[in-house]
């Protein structure tokens, strides 16, 4: 297994496809697919330290792009989701997710809540580029976050 998972990850770390698969992991796990693409970057950053910036940069323009999908497929669902009625926690999340606005979408770097709030923002119609701005500095601050911990605060946790 461990020699599997080695070999997976000198397979992402290639200079050829190394930040491409960085992208398109990002982007798909922003969708709502069940799928986190910490593990990429991680392991890219790991064989090739030089690319801590534009790993970081890449998987947070690719999360940020696939949580603008998000918006889209949630605004493009308005009318379907329309027909049906809510429950009253659905309805309070509502009113809270207009209350707040835009910088509701900072929380779309959470783990299971985090990508159906980038299409229900879409749903409730809120303003996509502001979304957007609010998107990318949350899902930066994560993948910042998540990353400088793995190198820098737990730096054995995931030696080979």
């Amino acid at each position: 297994m461990q020699a599997w998972l080695e070999q997976l990850l000198i397979l992402l770390a290639l200079p050829k496809f190394g930040l491409s698969t960085v992208f398109v992991v990002s982007f798909i796990s922003a969708t709502l697919l069940p799928m986190g693409s910490e593990p990429a970057v991680f392991g890219l950053v790991k064989l090739s330290p030089a690319l801590f910036w534009p790993a970081i940069l890449v998987a947070t323009v690719g999360n940020t792009l696939g949580g603008a999908l998000s918006w889209a497929m949630g605004l493009a669902s308005h009318q379907v989701l329309d027909k049906y009625s809510h429950s009253q926690h659905h309805i309070r999340a509502l009113d809270w997710l207009e209350r707040i606005g835009p910088k509701a979408c900072l929380l779309s770097w959470l783990p299971i809540v985090g990508d159906p709030l980038c299409a229900v923002a879409g749903w409730l119609k809120l303003p996509f580029w502001p979304c957007i701005v609010y998107m990318a500095i949350g899902k930066f601050a994560r993948y910042m976050t998540m990353t400088a911990a793995l190198l820098w605060v737990f730096p054995g946790i995931l030696e080979f």
